[in-house]
């Protein structure tokens, strides 16, 4: 075994590749860049190094960098854990020409897997069913809307070098297909360095299931069962689980059994994924792709195999081999996995980026594990990925792994920025999941009530704000009262008397453009609420950011943070972000909208579609950007005309910024 490894990445799966790794008494190397300085992985590892500036081609994409540091620290191996350098052939062979074992596949197998036009070229050789489509190498643009219009509406585009949704855009008709294509091509460039693509027919209700296989330089191979991945946004997975529902033994065995030939027939070696479409309405499943790495949600294989499968890698690489048999897996009941993070799905789930203000997780054990690369207080950036946890739980049978999951998330607290937890919790409660009515269009389908609209501020949240309000100006009279010279001054009381006025407090609040106002009378026992026509007897007390309430004799417990001159209550796994305010220094004028179109997030300006004086219709492209390796097209949001263009292609935007004015007609 190793005694020495270096992780060629960041985030959680450093994290994660460090606690096993410790566990097995490897001494770990981390690298970060600027943007990484004090992140949870270079904390958690025995030695770190810094690669460069927060641009991955400048860091953690730079192989000389990263090989220069584990010659110098004595890195017997190198993990690359997945995305950055994890598919990349060149770096595979560079490892071993520096005498480093690469904890992955060889060259030859990355390479033969690494275009998905020529995988499918050589699993269709083998006779695995491909679905109907254009795979080669040929890449004129009027030849490929002619093969697109041969095989008929919808179709799929894919970027041929790279997967997570990057470059993957559905075509409903051939008078869309150019600028999709367009928009594929620039994608695939940006985040593979290819811009080649391949087509294929769209599946209007397919599932997505891969297998987990696993290879040792001694020949053998075996299929740790599968994952059902079906439930995604944006082309990408946001919830996976094993074992797919609905699975039989049989279909198991065929698709496990494929997906070994298939590795078997590349030499494969180590951890890798054969990822299937399944046809709802068929029954039918063709190969799709082959994930040369360990996979994002390789945890939910993990629990029910009651296998480390970092261990397992570790173990393949240093020549050892598999740790079991094919007959000696089983499958032990039932796991998810759901991934946290920092988007707004009210908006298409736009990734942002923000300080993690405050940050609860559930409390791991047995069944409830949560693998993260942050803290509270970091920073989410829009260098990287914007996941901020996997929470994967378990349990006996799918239906109370369903329980522990919607529990777990329900105890899941992120302040400061937007998440993905509220549309998690209500996916893991909707009951066409429960009733595994699954496949890819699951979120579209059901968008109304996975993504429902703000609902009125509640008069709970609104007496718990101002009882948190109240606590803070307690405490902060007490403090004062002990650094007094005469603590015994009635001055230092906070029992609301006032001279010649009711013994009350006056407690305003702003949500989005509403404002509130809580007027609080000071009783023996607490306070009385006037909350509009609502009379509240409630009292409260603030433990850190905790707080605990007594509201007409029910007891609440509460999160209360104050960051950015917002409170933030979190309430049964629910955020409300009240401004306090005081209304007499604030005035009540609102400016009207003027037409200015803004910057979603940070990001390049890839294409501007118009210029000034130019008429347009309501929702018109007017100008694509680029941010996280993924585009974001800005429409029009009414008729008028462009009165100004303030950004051309390659200029960069930060959130917030105006990028055109148009005026209405």
């Amino acid at each position: 075994m190793f005694k020495k490894i270096l992780i060629a990445n960041r985030g959680e799966i450093a994290c994660r590749v460090i606690a096993t790794a410790r566990k097995l008494g490897i001494k770990t190397v981390a690298v970060y860049s600027d943007a990484d300085a004090q992140a949870r992985h270079v904390k958690l590892a025995d030695e770190a190094f810094r690669l460069g500036p927060p641009a991955p081609r400048e860091s953690y994409l730079r192989s000389d960098l990263i090989l220069a540091i584990a010659k110098q620290t004595g890195a017997e191996a190198i993990h690359p854990g997945y995305g950055f350098l994890s598919e990349n052939a060149e770096f595979a062979i560079a490892c071993v020409e520096a005498g480093v074992v690469f904890i992955g596949p060889p060259a030859s197998a990355i390479s033969a897997m690494g275009s998905k036009s020529a995988a499918k070229t050589l699993m269709e050789s083998a006779a695995v069913p491909l679905v109907p489509g254009y795979h080669g190498e040929k890449q004129d643009v009027s030849f490929l809307q002619r093969e697109a219009d041969k095989m008929g509406y919808p179709v799929l585009i894919k970027a041929s070098a790279g997967g997570g949704g990057k470059g993957m855009k559905i075509v409903e008709k051939s008078t869309d297909f150019l600028s999709q294509l367009a928009s594929a091509q620039r994608e695939a460039e940006s985040s593979f360095g290819d811009s080649r693509v391949l087509i294929e027919k769209y599946l209007t209700k397919p599932r997505h299931i891969e297998i987990q296989v696993f290879a040792d330089t001694h020949g053998e191979a075996v299929y740790l069962f599968e994952r059902d991945c079906s439930v995604q946004r944006r082309h990408q997975k946001v919830l996976e689980e094993a074992p797919a529902p609905g699975m039989t033994a049989e279909r198991r065995s065929e698709m496990g059994i494929a997906a070994v030939n298939a590795a078997k027939a590349i030499g494969y070696v180590g951890a890798g994924t054969v990822e299937f479409i399944f046809d709802t309405l068929t029954g039918a499943f063709y190969f799709m792709e082959m994930n040369t790495r360990l996979q994002v949600e390789h945890p939910v294989t993990e629990m029910i195999t009651r296998q480390d499968l970092v261990e397992w890698q570790l173990r393949v690489a240093s020549g050892e081999s598999l740790p079991l048999k094919q007959h000696e897996l089983k499958i032990h009941g039932h796991a998810f996995e759901a991934r946290v993070y920092a988007e707004d799905p009210a908006r298409d789930f736009l990734p942002q980026i923000g300080k993690l203000a405050h940050l609860h997780q559930p409390a791991e054990s047995a069944y409830v594990r949560v693998d993260t690369g942050v803290e509270s207080g970091d920073e989410i950036s829009p260098w990287y990925d914007p996941m901020i946890a996997k929470l994967i739980v378990w349990d006996e049978n799918r239906q109370r792994a369903l329980d522990r999951l919607t529990n777990a998330l329900s105890d899941y607290e992120v302040v400061g920025l937007d998440t993905n937890l509220a549309f998690l919790r209500q996916l893991a409660s909707h009951p066409a999941f429960a009733a595994c009515e699954l496949d890819t269009g699951f979120i579209a389908r059901h968008r109304e009530r996975l993504i429902p609209s703000p609902t009125p501020i509640s008069v709970d949240t609104l007496a718990l704000a101002a009882l948190a309000e109240l606590a803070q100006v307690e405490a902060r009279n007490l403090a004062m009262r002990q650094c007094s010279k005469e603590p015994a001054s009635p001055w230092w009381e906070a029992d609301g008397w006032r001279l010649n006025q009711d013994n009350r407090h006056a407690l305003h609040f702003r949500v989005g453009s509403q404002e509130y106002a809580v007027i609080a009378h000071y009783a023996d026992t607490g306070y009385m609420l006037e909350i509009g026509t609502e009379k509240l007897n409630a009292n409260g007390s603030l433990h850190g950011q905790m707080l605990r309430a007594v509201i007409n004799g029910h007891r609440l417990q509460a999160t209360a943070v104050r960051h950015d001159g917002q409170l933030t209550i979190v309430n049964n796994g629910a955020n409300t972000e009240l401004e306090p305010f005081n209304p007499l220094l604030v005035g009540l004028q609102v400016a009207e909208a003027t037409g200015g179109l803004n910057a979603p997030m940070p990001g390049t300006v890839v294409a501007v579609h118009v210029k000034a004086g130019e008429i347009v219709e309501k929702g018109t492209p007017l100008m694509i950007l680029e941010a996280m390796k993924m585009e974001h097209t800005i429409l029009a949001p009414h008729a008028g005309e462009v009165k100004e263009v303030f950004f051309q292609k390659g200029e960069q935007v930060t959130e917030g910024t105006a990028l055109l004015e148009i005026a209405s007609q």
